[in-house]
């Protein structure tokens, strides 16, 4: 399965704008033959635009935003996942919604690891650490940004049948080696595809640094984004991931009765 990552620019003006740059990026992953297009965290609202704002923009789970992204999808053929404000009962969460090219909402998952005030200040962790959703039969799940510093998140990814992992994030200096570095580990010690979309440019106090990523398990990039604005796209084949589990057993190999605490010296 043909995928795409849009690196897009960090400031949206307003939530038209940002939907302006879904669309342009539908169409062009379109065009290049891909199922899915996977958008930067926040990418229809921004991310560093403070608490009010985010409050202001935050809309019910079904709300007119995801709608416009599902005729996006609709117009350009492919499943898109996006990322906005979502107001539930417990509070404004830090979401990611996939939404297929018929309009079926896929998936909808709220970051469960908050990043220092950005995050604390304007939302609540969601509290269902395994989402996942099938595209033309490979199994794919969602994290957000710093969900995947966390080797657990990834490794119940894994663990849960995850084959292709997405995390929509807005990764900011000096943080660059948890693209660079970070992401490529847990791609191969967890025996997963691993799909990296960034944010770009300035926002507030934050410089994103880009460096967007497709992941094989084995650890290759199968592309990777430098700082600017980009599209990248790569092949997911889940053949390549069968070979590689055949090769590395991590996950076979585990022997979780050890990692208790009761089984300490």
């Amino acid at each position: 399965m043909r995928i795409a990552l849009l690196q897009g620019p960090a400031l949206t003006p307003d939530p038209e704008a940002a939907l302006a740059a879904v669309a342009d990026a539908a169409g062009r992953a379109a065009a290049a033959g891909a199922r899915l297009l996977v958008t930067p965290e926040m990418s229809l609202t921004g991310y560093a635009i403070g608490a009010d704002r985010v409050a202001e923009l935050a809309e019910p789970e079904h709300g007119p935003l995801t709608d416009r992204v599902a005729a996006i999808a609709a117009e350009h053929g492919l499943a898109i996942a996006a990322g906005l404000p979502v107001r539930g009962a417990a509070g404004i969460a830090n979401t990611v919604v996939v939404i297929d090219r018929d309009g079926t909402r896929l998936a909808s998952y709220a970051k469960a690891h908050l990043y220092g005030d950005v995050d604390h200040d304007a939302f609540v962790p969601g509290d269902v650490g395994v989402v996942q959703f099938e595209l033309d039969g490979l199994v794919v799940g969602v994290l957000i940004c710093y969900d995947v510093e966390f080797p657990e998140a990834v490794r119940a990814h894994a663990l849960a049948g995850t084959e292709l992992l997405v995390v929509p994030t807005g990764l900011m200096d000096p943080y660059g080696h948890v693209g660079t570095v970070l992401v490529s580990a847990r791609a191969y010690e967890s025996q997963l595809f691993v799909a990296y979309a960034n944010r770009t440019g300035s926002e507030g106090e934050f410089v994103y640094c880009g460096a967007s990523c497709v992941i094989a398990p084995d650890g290759t990039e199968l592309a990777r984004a430098g700082r600017g604005e980009e599209l990248v796209v790569a092949d997911v084949d889940p053949a390549v991931l069968t070979a590689s589990r055949r090769v590395n057993t991590h996950l076979a190999d585990r022997r979780p009765e050890l990692y208790l605490p009761e089984n300490r010296a």
